[in-house]
């Protein structure tokens, strides 16, 4: 059988019906919740003139992934995915309206803002793990990775799209449009949702104990070697290296000695160079290998931060921004292959939502955590110690792949899709 190759191999996953409508209703809404996004920042700095605030919505709307995403794993597993998705959508979109109205009546305070940010953060923190879990529903296991990748590469193009849609906008007509767009565009991912055809899953007949079942995904996840430990690195990577983001204000004016534009070509280069790293991983042909590059991607991430944090010229900084966008978005997408790949099924949706709790759960303790020590330290040192950090929880995950490559091997052989490489 001729072998799949070029661009061909790249989209395998979009072969796929379901895939193929998952993937043109979440492009649709993605730059939407771009679009919000930026919006609802410079909102809240219109109103405020405080940074503080800022941060303070971008915390409160981000926490409850961390605190909830269990319970939305545990529900994950017991109930119909893509009927709780619909559920999500709807109550986004509704949301991003009561925004668009506020603004357009002129009656917008920040405390609706807050409020209406905590309940999108509730929200989310249910969504995210049922879509990561819903992923094995709609396409073949055996194109797993490459539909992750696929939606990584989706996520990033949007990040570049939907903030310069925004900026054009806001400029024009003000952030409520803004708001009403993006409420308009979670119908596209409803509509797809409506018109996939999904097989009807098992139906679980046990009793249903809440404390039980998350108690069960907490041991299975943390007595299965493969899972801790690309859940630990991604928790320390997302703690101490992610947040980099919330410093680059600081880089862009006080280091590099530019203005709004530095902002935007730094935050720019990093989503080219994740883009790059979702085309990649798209264009592999397996899941094999992934486990090597789970620990290089972190280290090239740590390592791209490291010297950032040394740069005073700005297009050796643009150039690093590609670097870590690159290693963090390989890190991120490959985490989340090997660990769909390697789930029971009656567990996927706990191990997803820890893999949320892991990935996004972690970030506003990490832009605490990196505010507090810019203050003290200084953003350079700050990055700098974040990235060395990702170089040594790099180094400490490829010291345990050989035990993790003789305990995953008979999985992937069971599966047909062990070779001669390496995991």
């Amino acid at each position: 059988m001729k072998e799949t190759t070029g661009w061909k191999r790249t989209i395998r996953a979009l072969q796929s019906r379901n895939y193929r409508l998952y993937f043109g209703g979440q492009g649709i809404s993605l730059i939407g919740t771009w679009m919000q996004r930026i919006a609802m920042s410079w909102l809240v700095y219109r109103l405020t003139d405080s940074a503080f605030m800022l941060g303070l919505i971008g915390f409160a709307s981000s926490v409850p992934s961390f605190v909830l995403g269990p319970l939305a794993g545990v529900l994950s597993d017991r109930y119909n995915r893509r009927r709780m998705l619909i559920v999500t959508q709807c109550l986004a979109s509704l949301q991003a309206f009561i925004l668009a109205l506020l603004v357009s009546v002129g009656q917008v305070a920040v405390w609706q803002i807050l409020v209406l940010g905590i309940i999108l953060g509730f929200v989310e923190a249910f969504d995210m793990p049922l879509r990561q879990s819903f992923m094995v529903e709609i396409v073949p296991k055996k194109d797993l990775g490459n539909a992750i990748a696929l939606n990584s590469s989706m996520v990033n193009s949007s990040r570049l799209l939907g903030p310069s849609i925004a900026g054009i906008l806001i400029a024009s007509m003000g952030e409520g449009i803004c708001f009403l767009l993006n409420s308009i565009s979670y119908l596209a991912v409803i509509i797809s949702l409506f018109a996939m055809r999904v097989p009807r899953g098992p139906v679980l007949t046990r009793e249903f104990h809440i404390l039980g079942e998350l108690r069960e995904g907490f041991a299975y996840a943390y007595n299965f070697m493969p899972i801790r430990s690309i859940l630990m690195l991604l928790a320390l990577v997302s703690l101490v290296g992610m947040p980099y983001s919330v410093l680059m204000p600081v880089f862009a004016r006080d280091v590099l000695h530019g203005g709004p534009h530095t902002l935007g070509f730094l935050l720019g280069g990093s989503g080219v160079g994740a883009l790059a790293g979702a085309i990649y991983l798209a264009s592999r042909k397996s899941v094999l290998g992934m486990g090597k590059w789970i620990a290089m991607a972190a280290g090239i991430f740590g390592a791209g931060l490291i010297i950032f944090s040394l740069s005073r010229i700005f297009w050796l900084s643009l150039i690093l921004m590609l670097v870590t966008g690159f290693g963090m978005i390989v890190q991120m997408a490959s985490s989340n292959t090997v660990l769909q790949t390697i789930v029971d099924e009656d567990k996927r949706g706990r191990v997803m939502s820890f893999y949320a709790m892991a990935f996004r759960g972690m970030v506003p303790f990490g832009s605490l955590l990196a505010g507090v020590m810019a203050n003290h330290l200084g953003a350079p040192l700050t990055l700098m110690i974040g990235g060395g950090c990702c170089i040594v929880g790099s180094v400490f995950f490829a010291r345990n792949l050989p035990a993790m490559r003789n305990i995953v091997r008979p999985m992937y052989e069971k599966m047909g899709i062990f070779s001669d490489k390496n995991m």
